[in-house]
C-alpha cells in the first residue's frame, strides 16, 4: 500500500492506545491500523518483537514466530531449558519439527521463558500487524503466552483487518483486558487536510468533494484517489506548495469532457486500486458482472430496477458478488456495495460500450425525470441537442426541489452535450450551471463558467449576467470588485433592470467596504429602477446601511417598504432576507426573544430550499441571537453548523469564522476565543470586507478581555482601537459599535488609560439618543463604574456598576449581566467590601454555570477565590491594588523608569505617573525610595522576599505588602518599612 499516510486526525486515538498494556486496532483495509501502530512503536523502549503476516504466509506454520524471534538474542535461547529450548530451536527451522503433544508444551514453555528472560533486562514490546493472516501454530503459541505474562512488564499490539461493520475475531492473540480500539474512518475535513498534506498542493474543490465521497474516511483510498487526480489534472506539487483548496483549478474544467471512467463519481479510480479491489470480481462470469455494473451505475440500486433494466435474475447473478463480500442484496431487495470505492471501481472497470448499454437500459427503467435525464446523458456521451435538453429540464427539476448541487450537475452535462454550432444555448446553460453552482456553494465550478461567457459570449446582456453571478459569487470579498460593476454598468446602458441590479450590488460592496454613503447613494438607485426582486433587495441593503448609520427608524422604514412589495413575511424565499434582516434590527434594540423566534422559525422555512448564502447567513445572525440571549451551549452548535460546510469545502468565510469566535468567547474558553477570532480578521481583510472585519476585531477585543490581566487588555485596545477608527470612516453610530467603545473603555481602565478611557465613554455618549437602547446605557455605565472605581473612587464606581446592573436585570441579557456583576464584584472586593462582592460573584457564577457561559464563569470563580483568599489572611487597611497598579509597582520598586515601565506594559508614561500616584496614596508613601522600601519587605505566597536595595531615609508608617497567589497585592499596617 506504499507509505504510510500522514497521522490526520488520530492524535486522540494514539494517546487512549499509549495508556494500555493490551490494545487491539481493527477495522477495514487502508484505514490506517498499521501507520498507528508504526506511530505506537516509533519510540518504543526496550525491545520490540515485531510480525506482520500477509495472506500467503498464513499456510505456513511458525512464520509469524520465526519473524517475532528474529530480534531475539542468542543468549536468550541458550540460557532455556534443554528440552524447550530444542523445540524451540526445531520451531525457527534450527532443529527438528516437534513431534508429540510434549514437544508443542515444551514449545509453549521456551516462549513464555523468553519473554520473561527479555522482560528482565526491560520494557517488551510484543506487535503483532494483519494478526488476521497469523498461522494457527504460531496463534496458538501467543494465546498460550499472553495469558502469562501479567506483571511482567510486556506491552502487546495487535491490528487486525475487519470488514465494515464487524467485530475483531482475534483476541485470543492479546492479554486478558486488551483495549479494543476501532480505528474510525476520518471526516471530510480531515480527508481533505491528508490531501494537501499529501500531494503538497489542492485539488479543484469539486474532485476533494469526490474523493471523499468514494473514499468514505479511508486515508488508503483517499491518498491514491487523489494522487490519481493529481495527475489527471496536472497540477505542480511539491512539499510545502499548498496553495489551498483552490489551486490548480485552472487546469480543471468540468466543461470539457470527464474521463471515460469517471461516469457519475466526479473522479476516475487509478487502475492500480482498481485491480486491487477487483481481483475476484474480474473472475466472475459476465452475467455477474453486467448485474453489478447496472447496480453501480444506478441511482438506487435494486432488483426492480434491475430487472426493469432487462435482467431476467439479477439475484441469482448477484449471488456468487455477494459471497465475495462486494455487495450484498437487503431484505427489501435494495443493492448495497460494501463500500463506495467498490461501487465506482466496478464502474470503471467495466468496457465503455458496456457502461453506455446499462446507462440506456436504466433510462428505459427508470421514470423519475431528473435520474432519468442523468443516464441518457451517460448513455449518450457525444453532442445531442435533445439531450441537452432533457438535462437542462430535469436541471430546472431539480433545482426546485432544492437541490441545486445536482441542478448544477445536470446543468454541466447539458452543456457538454451542446452542439458546437449552437453557442448562444451553450452560453444560456453555462449560465444557469453558473447560477445553480452558486447556489450550491460550488464557487470555483460557478465563476468558471460564467467567466467562460465572460470571455466568449458577444451579447451585452449576456456578459451583464455573467458579471452578476461572478459578484454573487465573490461573496463578501468584492473590494476589488469595482470594474467588475462599472464594466457591467457600460454592457448595461438601456437596460434598466440590469442597471438597478449593478447598482444594488455597488451598494453592497459601499456596505461591505464601509463606504456608507456610495452604499446609500446606489441602493437608492437600484430601489427606484429595479424589478420587484431587485426592488426589494436594494431597500434591505438600505435599511441595514441607515441602521448602521444610527438612523433605527429610516432603518425600519426602508425594511417595511421592501416587506410590502415582497409580499410580507409569507412572501417565500424573497422574503428570506428582510425577515433576518429585521430580525438582526430587533436583536440590536434589545429585543432578544423576538429576534429569537423570528430566525428560528426561518430557518426552519427555509430548509433545503435556499443556495448556501442564505443558509450562512441565517445561521450567522442566528449565533449572534443566542450569544446575547444566553444560549451559549446552543451558539457553539449553530456556530459549527455555519462553519461545516464551508470547512468541506475548502472555503475559508469570514462570517462562519466570526460566528465561531462570538459563541467561543461565551461558550468555549479565551484562548479558542482568540485564535479563531484572529482568524475571522484576517479572513476579512483577504476580502475586503471592513463589515465583519468591524465584528471580528470586535470578538478579537472581548476574548482578550476575558482573563482581565494587563497583557490582554493592551491587545485588546489594540483590536477595540481599529473597531473605533473604522466605525469613524464609515460614520457609523449602530448599537453594537456603541457596545465595542464600551468594551475599549474597560480595556484601557484595566492598563490604567483613565483618561482615555473617559475620552471614549464621551465621544459613545455624544452619540446616545433617545432610540439607543438599554443594553447600550449599561455598558457605558458598566464602563464610567470601572472608570470611577480605577481613579481611586470605588464608591461612586460600585453605585454606576449598580445602576447598570439594576438596568439589565429588566433586560433579556444575561451574559452582559454576568459581565457587569463580575465587574461590580472586583471593585468591592478591592474595597474590602467582601460581604456584598461575594454576593454579587455567587449570583454571576451561578448565572454563567446555568447559561453555559464557561469563560465567564471562570472568571467569577478567580474573582470569588481572591475574596476567600483576603478572608483567610483577615486583611486590613485601604483598598487593593488593581492588576496595573501592582505591575507598575512590582516594576518601579525593583527600580525600572517611567518610560521602562510604560514599554513593558504597553501605556504611556503619563498613564504611568498617574497610576504611580494612586499607588503612593494606597500604599502611604511619597517616593519611589519609600515604594522600594515596601517592595523589599513584600511577602510572596510562596515565602520568597523580594530585595530591591537599602536606604537610611526614614519614613512614615507603610502597609506591608502582601501578593497573593493570584498575583494581587494587599497591605497591611506595619511600623516602619525599614531592614
Amino acid at each position: 500500500m506504499g507509505s504510510p499516510p500522514p497521522l490526520t486526525g488520530r492524535r486522540e486515538l494514539l494517546d487512549l492506545a499509549r495508556t494500555a498494556q493490551g490494545v487491539l486496532l481493527h477495522g477495514p483495509e487502508g484505514i490506517g491500523r498499521s501507520t498507528l501502530l508504526a506511530a505506537l512503536t516509533a519510540d518504543a523502549p526496550g525491545t520490540v518483537l515485531r510480525c506482520a503476516p500477509a495472506e500467503e504466509d498464513s499456510p505456513l506454520p511458525y512464520a509469524g514466530l520465526v519473524d517475532l524471534f528474529a530480534r531475539v538474542p542468542g543468549h536468550c535461547l541458550e540460557s532455556l531449558a534443554p528440552g524447550p529450548r530444542t523445540a524451540l530451536e526445531a520451531a525457527l527451522l534450527r532443529g527438528a519439527t516437534p513431534a508429540d503433544d510434549r514437544d508443542r508444551l515444551a514449545l509453549r514453555v521456551a516462549v513464555l521463558d523468553t519473554l520473561r528472560a527479555l522482560a528482565s533486562t526491560g520494557p517488551v514490546l510484543l506487535v503483532v500487524d494483519d494478526v488476521q493472516w497469523l498461522d494457527e501454530p504460531t496463534a496458538d503459541l501467543l494465546a498460550f503466552a499472553v495469558r502469562r505474562l501479567d506483571g511482567l512488564g510486556i506491552r502487546v499490539l495487535a491490528a487486525e483487518r475487519v470488514p465494515e461493520g464487524e467485530q475483531p475475531t482475534h483476541l485470543r492473540c492479546c492479554p486478558p483486558d486488551t483495549l479494543e480500539l476501532p480505528v474510525p474512518p476520518l471526516t471530510n475535513e480531515e480527508v481533505a487536510h491528508l490531501l494537501r498534506t499529501d500531494l503538497g498542493t489542492g485539488l479543484p474543490s469539486a474532485t476533494v468533494r469526490a474523493v471523499q465521497e468514494l473514499a468514505a474516511g479511508n486515508p488508503w483510498y483517499a491518498r491514491e484517489l487523489g494522487r490519481a487526480a493529481h495527475k489527471a489534472h496536472g497540477l505542480p506539487g511539491s512539499a510545502g506548495a499548498g496553495a489551498g483548496a483552490g489551486a490548480g483549478t485552472g487546469s480543471h474544467s468540468y466543461i470539457t469532457p470527464a474521463t471515460p471512467t469517471t461516469g457519475p463519481y466526479g473522479t476516475d479510480v487509478p487502475p492500480r486500486l482498481r485491480a486491487h479491489l477487483l481481483r475476484r470480481v474480474r473472475l466472475l462470469p459476465d452475467p455477474a458482472r453486467f448485474a453489478l455494473l447496472v447496480a453501480s451505475a444506478a441511482a438506487r440500486p435494486g432488483l426492480t430496477v434491475l430487472r426493469a433494466a432487462g435482467l431476467s435474475d439479477p439475484a441469482d447473478d448477484l449471488a456468487a458478488a455477494e459471497r465475495l463480500g462486494v455487495a450484498a442484496v437487503d431484505a427489501d431487495g435494495a443493492v448495497r456495495f460494501r463500500h463506495p470505492l467498490l461501487r465506482a471501481a466496478v464502474y470503471a472497470d467495466a468496457p465503455g460500450s458496456d457502461r453506455r448499454r446499462a446507462h440506456a437500459l436504466l433510462a428505459e427503467a427508470v421514470t423519475e425525470p431528473v435520474e432519468r435525464a442523468r443516464h441518457l446523458a451517460h448513455a449518450r456521451p457525444y453532442e445531442d441537442e435533445a439531450t441537452a435538453r432533457t438535462l437542462m429540464a430535469a436541471a430546472d427539476t431539480a433545482r426546485r426541489e432544492g437541490a441545486p448541487d445536482t441542478g448544477f450537475e445536470l446543468a454541466a452535462l447539458a452543456v457538454r452535450r451542446t452542439p458546437g454550432d449552437r453557442p448562444a444555448d451553450r452560453a444560456d446553460r453555462l449560465l444557469a450551471a453558473a447560477e445553480y453552482g452558486c447556489d450550491a456553494g460550488r464557487i470555483e465550478e460557478a465563476g468558471e463558467a460564467a467567466g467562460a461567457v465572460l470571455t466568449e459570449s458577444d451579447s451585452a446582456h449576456r456578459r451583464v449576467r455573467a458579471r452578476l453571478i461572478l459578484l454573487r459569487n465573490a461573496g463578501q470579498a468584492l473590494e476589488g470588485a469595482g470594474d467588475l460593476i462599472e464594466e457591467g454598468l457600460q454592457d448595461a446602458l438601456g437596460d434598466p433592470e440590469s442597471e438597478a441590479r449593478l447598482h444594488h450590488w455597488a451598494a453592497v460592496r459601499g456596505l461591505l467596504c464601509g463606504e456608507l454613503e456610495e452604499a446609500d447613494r446606489h441602493a437608492r438607485q437600484a430601489a427606484e429602477a429595479g424589478d420587484t426582486e431587485t426592488r426589494v433587495a436594494a431597500l434591505a441593503t438600505l435599511a441595514r446601511v441607515r441602521s448602521l448609520a444610527g438612523e433605527p427608524l429610516a432603518a425600519d422604514a426602508a425594511l417595511e417598504a421592501a416587506l410590502a412589495l415582497s409580499g410580507g413575511t409569507e412572501g417565500g424565499p424573497e422574503s428570506w432576507r428582510l425577515i433576518r434582516m429585521r430580525a438582526i434590527l430587533a436583536l440590536d434594540s434589545d429585543r432578544v426573544p423576538e429576534a429569537h423566534e423570528q430566525l428560528t422559525r426561518l430557518l426552519a422555512a427555509v430548509g433545503e430550499l435556499a443556495g448556501v448564502e442564505d443558509v450562512l447567513a441565517t445561521l450567522v445572525a442566528l449565533t449572534r441571537v443566542q450569544v446575547r440571549a444566553g444560549h451559549c451551549r446552543e451558539a457553539l452548535l449553530t456556530a459549527d453548523r455555519c462553519a461545516r460546510p464551508l470547512a468541506e469545502a475548502g472555503v475559508p468565510a469570514a462570517p462562519a469564522l466570526y460566528a465561531a469566535a462570538l459563541a467561543a468567547t461565551v461558550g468555549g474558553t479565551a484562548e479558542g476565543a482568540r485564535h479563531l477570532a484572529g482568524q475571522a480578521v484576517r479572513a476579512s481583510e483577504a476580502d475586503g470586507d471592513r463589515l465583519f472585519l468591524l465584528r471580528a476585531l470586535a470578538v478579537l477585543g472581548q476574548a482578550e478581555l476575558l482573563g482581565g490581566d494587563p497583557r490582554g487588555a493592551a491587545a485588546a485596545v489594540e483590536a477595540l482601537q481599529r473597531v473605533r477608527e473604522l466605525g469613524a470612516a464609515m460614520s457609523a453610530a449602530d448599537p453594537p459599535l456603541l457596545h465595542w467603545y464600551a468594551d475599549l473603555a474597560e480595556a484601557l481602565v484595566v492598563l490604567g488609560e483613565t483618561d482615555e478611557a473617559g475620552a471614549v465613554v464621551r465621544e459613545a455618549r455624544a452619540r446616545v439618543s433617545a432610540a439607543t437602547p438599554g443594553s447600550v446605557l449599561a455598558a457605558l455605565e458598566r464602563a464610567e463604574g470601572l472608570r470611577e472605581a480605577g481613579l481611586g473612587r470605588a464608591k461612586e464606581g460600585a453605585a454606576r456598576l449598580r445602576a447598570a446592573v439594576e438596568r439589565l436585570r429588566r433586560l433579556p441579557l444575561p451574559v452582559e449581566l454576568v459581565r457587569t456583576l463580575i465587574a461590580l464584584g472586583a471593585v468591592e472586593r478591592r474595597s474590602r467590601r467582601r460581604s456584598s462582592a461575594r454576593g454579587v460573584l455567587v449570583e454571576a457564577l451561578e448565572t454563567a454555570t446555568r447559561i453555559g457561559a464557561a469563560p465567564l464563569a471562570c472568571r467569577a470563580r478567580e474573582e470569588l477565590a481572591r475574596v476567600d483568599t483576603g478572608e483567610r489572611a483577615g486583611e486590613t487597611g485601604g483598598p487593593e491594588l488593581t492588576p496595573t497598579e501592582a505591575r507598575i509597582a512590582a516594576l518601579v520598586g525593583g527600580g525600572a523608569t517611567n518610560r521602562e515601565v510604560a514599554a513593558e506594559l504597553f501605556i504611556s508614561v503619563k498613564t504611568v505617573e498617574g497610576a504611580l500616584s494612586r499607588v503612593y496614596r494606597k500604599i502611604g508613601v511619597r517616593s519611589r525610595t519609600a515604594l522600594a522600601h515596601a517592595m523589599a519587605v513584600t511577602v510572596l505566597a510562596t515565602g520568597a522576599a523580594v530585595n530591591v536595595g537599602d536606604d537610611d531615609q526614614v519614613q512614615p508608617p507603610v502597609q506591608a505588602m502582601t501578593i497573593s497567589q493570584q498575583g494581587r497585592v494587599r497591605f497591611s499596617r506595619t511600623p516602619d518599612t525599614r531592614r
